[in-house]
């Protein structure tokens, strides 16, 4: 069943949000907020989203595992285009792209605890099963289709590919990655660890399959007790015969052949 307050988070309900959600393929933008695991707590970064009218659905500690939810999934959130750091000062926070916060049946914007220059993915990502498991429930389909988010480039920097057509098809996406952002994260995380390994184009995990010879680890299909073998054609020379036995043809000796009598034309 599809919960849209997630189960494993703790629900700190924002007075604001994006509005209603415009439809399309369903997906999910991670962003990273600036700040090391740790240093604050889910519930901190919640407040001070929460009180910028900037909520993103859920704020993650991939250390801690740490997980609060703002939005209800059935809503559009206020993270894209908006700054991508906590540490808010006058004048970081630009407008909202029109309307790429409401594009999709969800879109699900997920804040990380961490820095765009040092990739999440390479901490313990505790909690992460439970989250990918929920946006599997809203039908946010495992693959990446700008693939993996670019490297950040500095605050004065904006790393990313941005593709209309890409960002349609509906899955997971860097905040980095969205037409008409301006967010630098959530850096070059490994696509990987979130939602498997991607791009994979041969079958793999099939099991059940007999009697394919020459092939290792596949058994072959045993023989037949009793079965009888189709009869070969006899009086094949060189080919046995119904019984087993090597058919033989036959021609006439050769002193024979000689003493035949010539038929007169």
């Amino acid at each position: 069943m599809a919960h849209a307050w997630m189960p494993e988070a703790v629900r700190i309900r924002a007075e604001t949000d994006g509005g209603p959600l415009l439809g399309g393929a369903p997906r999910a933008v991670w962003l990273t907020l600036g700040t090391l695991p740790g240093a604050v707590s889910v519930q901190s970064a919640a407040s001070r989203l929460i009180s910028e009218r900037r909520p993103c659905h859920l704020i993650w500690d991939p250390i801690s595992g740490d997980l609060a939810q703002l939005i209800s999934v059935l809503r559009a959130g206020c993270a894209l285009g908006a700054a991508d750091h906590l540490d808010w000062s006058p004048g970081r926070i630009g407008a909202q792209a029109d309307n790429v916060n409401a594009e999709g049946r969800v879109c699900v914007q997920i804040g990380v605890l961490g820095h765009p220059a040092e990739p999440f993915t390479a901490l313990a990502l505790v909690g992460l099963e439970a989250i990918v498991d929920w946006l599997d429930s809203w039908g946010v389909t495992r693959r990446w289709p700008s693939g993996r988010p670019e490297a950040y480039r500095g605050s004065n920097g904006r790393a990313g590919r941005r593709n209309l057509a890409q960002w349609a098809r509906g899955g997971h996406f860097g905040a980095s990655q969205v037409p008409g952002c301006n967010n630098a994260g959530p850096g070059a995380i490994d696509i990987d660890r979130i939602t498997g390994v991607t791009g994979v184009t041969g079958v793999t995990g099939v099991t059940g399959v007999t009697g394919v010879p020459g092939v290792a680890g596949v058994p072959e299909v045993p023989e037949v007790a009793g079965a009888r073998a189709v009869p070969e054609v006899a009086g094949v020379p060189g080919v046995p015969g119904r019984h087993g036995l090597a058919a033989r043809t036959r021609e006439l000796p050769t002193s024979l052949a000689d003493a035949a009598l010539a038929i007169p034309a």
